[in-house]
């Protein structure tokens, strides 16, 4: 069986968005989310979750091990009763077992056979609780590297409702928001120490890295429009601990606009440097694609 990993990772993520909304948020009538003091675009860290949980399903087509916990219609409780299905008892409301060694079994077969819950944790105290599990791999809201234009479109459909519409009109109307272009750059972390404690493994660390890297070219609809993971930098630390805090390696990586004096379209309009020469030692920098 493979082992958890044992070093430390940080990873920045930059993908962009072209005529489409990359998280819209339903508190502002699905409007491109937006930091209202800086006009700067924002997407969820649970929305970029989603897309990986649907892509290593999408690879996986649960294999074993590699079911995914947090499905759309999925019942978790009747997740949960797998875990003591396989300890052979019968799960009291929201307790776990009484026996510590049968409680710290229920929690590992869900690490076990769910990806997203030995990577990212889950809180697994519904009715049948399954107790928590804290993942080691945290992301952050990504921004975009300028500020955002959110444009409403009109759009119309020539189909109508009802009978009683189609007597009134021959066509309904409708809205579309887009952001023209933007960069986002999303970071995340990664702790060896809770690797240890789920079980995430060098081979599930490959695949969080393809799932980045892949995972929009399998989220296509009209909504997001083109969206497209552009590079993922990567920082591996040559232990458990680390060898620098994380916001020393991310300061090495800047995005700037070539030509601040037009409005970015492309991501060619963009520059990205990594400032190689101030990589403290023990740190390796790995550049996907």
């Amino acid at each position: 069986m493979a082992e958890p990993i044992k070093r430390r990772y940080e990873f920045v993520l930059l993908y962009d968005v072209e005529n489409g909304n990359p998280n819209g948020d339903p508190d502002a009538g699905n409007m491109p989310r937006i930091d209202a003091e800086t006009g700067h675009g924002l997407v969820t860290d649970v929305c970029l979750k989603r897309k990986i949980r649907n892509y290593v399903d999408l690879v996986k087509n649960r294999a074993d091990g590699y079911d995914i916990y947090v499905r759309e219609g999925e019942v978790l409780n009747l997740q949960h009763k797998k875990a003591y299905e396989y300890i052979g008892k019968e799960p009291e409301p929201k307790k776990l077992p009484n026996d510590k060694e049968e409680a710290k079994a229920v929690t590992a077969f869900m690490c076990e056979h769910f990806f997203d819950i030995r990577t990212f944790g889950a809180v697994m105290t519904t009715e049948v609780n399954c107790g928590q599990v804290r993942g080691p791999v945290q992301l952050s809201f990504s921004r975009s590297i300028d500020p955002i234009v959110q444009q409403e479109v009109t759009i119309t459909r020539m189909a109508v409702t009802s009978e009683r519409d189609a007597e009134k009109k021959d066509r309904e109307m409708g809205r579309k928001h887009i952001v023209p272009y933007a960069l986002y750059r999303g970071e995340g972390f990664i702790s060896a120490s809770l690797a240890e404690r789920t079980g995430f493994t060098g081979v599930d660390l490959e695949l969080l890295w393809e799932a980045l890297i892949n995972m929009f070219d399998h989220d296509r609809s009209a909504a997001r429009g083109k969206m497209a993971s552009r590079k993922l930098i990567i920082f591996e630390h040559d232990n458990p601990l680390g060898n620098v805090p994380a916001y020393k390696l991310f300061d090495l990586v800047k995005v700037a606009r070539v030509d601040p004096t037009r409005p970015a379209r492309t991501f060619s309009d963009y520059q990205v440097s990594i400032d190689k020469t101030s990589v403290p030692a023990g740190v390796n920098i790995i550049e996907k694609p």
